[in-house]
C-alpha cells in the first residue's frame, strides 16, 4: 500500500511493523497540520491489510509530542453559546477511535516529554511505553482555564483508575516514568538506552505471529466493554472462527512436533512461542 508524502511525519515499513516517526521542530506542538498529518495517517493505517504493528514515536529526543496549539484554541468561535456536539462531530474524536479500534497493535515509544493532546492520543493506543528518568506526562489544561478535551476525561480514568486521573488533571503537575507504569499509563518504563530495542523486539514478535490471532485477540479483548456476558459469548465466537484458520492449524501441530507439549516445553514456553513462527 502506497502512504501520503507527510512533511512531519516519516514513515518506515519493515514486514509487517510500520514505524512513523514525528518530526516537528523545535518540539513537536500538534498544530493545524501536524493534527491533519495524523488524522491522515490514522485513515490511511485503518485501510493497510499488510501492517500488523504500528509504532509512534518522535525524533526529538526531548519532546514525543506536545500540547495543541493554544492560539488555535483561542481562534476557536466562542459567540454563541456551547452546544453539546453530535457524535461524529470531531475528525480529532474520529481519529483517536480508529488508532484505538483499528485491526493493528498500536504502541508509542514515548521517550521524552508528552502533554496536552499529545498525551490524549496516545491513551488510545493499545501500549506506551516509557524512559526512566526521561519521560513526562502532563496534562496543563486545567491551570489554563479549560479541561482536556481529546479524550483525555474518558480515557485516563479507565487507565489508571477516577481518583488518580484526577489528580493528574487538577494538579497539572508531571507524572515521571516510574510512577506512570504503576499507575497503569505506561505498559513499562525502561533504561534510556533499552526503550528502542525493547519496544522494536516486542513489535517484531506480534507481528511474527498469525495475523488473524493477533487481531481477533485484540477484538476479544475489547469486548470486554460489552459487558461480562456479552465480553465472554464474543469471546467464544473469535476462539472458534481461529479454530478453523489454517495457521491455527499447523501452529498447533508444530507446537506438538517441537516438544511444546512436554515438561521441558512447558518451561520453556517464551522460546517455544517464538520458534512456532520462525521460517
Amino acid at each position: 500500500m502506497t502512504y501520503s508524502d507527510y512533511k512531519f511525519i516519516v514513515l518506515e515499513k519493515v514486514g509487517r511493523v510500520m514505524t512513523a516517526t514525528v518530526n516537528s521542530p523545535p518540539f513537536n506542538l500538534v498544530t493545524g497540520a501536524l493534527m491533519a498529518e495524523l488524522i491522515a495517517l490514522s485513515v490511511e493505517l485503518e485501510k493497510d491489510p499488510d501492517t500488523l504493528v504500528f509504532v509512534l514515536k518522535s525524533a526529538n529526543p526531548q519532546f514525543f509530542l506536545a500540547h495543541f496549539d493554544i492560539e488555535r484554541i483561542l481562534d476557536l468561535p466562542i459567540e454563541a453559546a456551547a452546544e453539546r456536539p453530535r457524535s461524529g462531530d470531531s475528525a480529532y474524536h474520529a481519529m483517536c477511535e480508529r488508532f484505538r479500534s483499528m485491526d493493528k497493535i498500536t504502541i508509542a515509544q514515548v521517550e521524552g516529554r508528552v502533554g496536552g493532546v499529545g498525551s490524549e492520543l496516545i491513551m488510545n493506543f493499545d501500549m506506551r511505553f516509557g524512559v526512566v528518568g526521561k519521560t513526562m506526562i502532563n496534562q496543563m489544561e486545567v491551570p489554563l482555564g479549560i479541561l482536556p478535551g481529546g479524550t483525555g476525561t474518558q480515557q485516563m480514568p479507565q487507565l489508571m483508575g477516577r481518583a488518580r486521573a484526577l489528580e493528574i488533571i487538577l494538579s497539572g503537575s508531571d507524572l515521571d516514568a516510574e510512577t506512570a507504569e504503576r499507575w497503569g499509563y505506561l505498559n513499562r518504563a525502561f533504561a534510556p538506552d533499552a526503550i528502542g530495542t525493547q519496544v522494536a523486539m516486542l513489535a517484531d514478535r506480534i507481528a511474527s505471529f498469525p495475523p488473524d490471532a493477533v487481531r481477533l485477540a485484540k477484538a476479544a479483548v475489547d469486548a470486554a466493554e460489552l459487558g461480562k456476558k456479552e465480553g465472554l459469548l464474543e469471546e467464544v465466537f473469535l476462539f472458534r472462527q481461529l479454530l478453523r484458520t489454517k495457521d491455527a492449524r499447523q501452529n498447533m501441530m508444530r507446537f506438538l512436533e517441537i516438544g511444546g507439549q512436554t515438561l521441558t516445553g512447558e518451561c520453556e514456553i517464551d522460546r517455544i512461542s517464538a520458534e512456532l513462527n520462525r521460517p
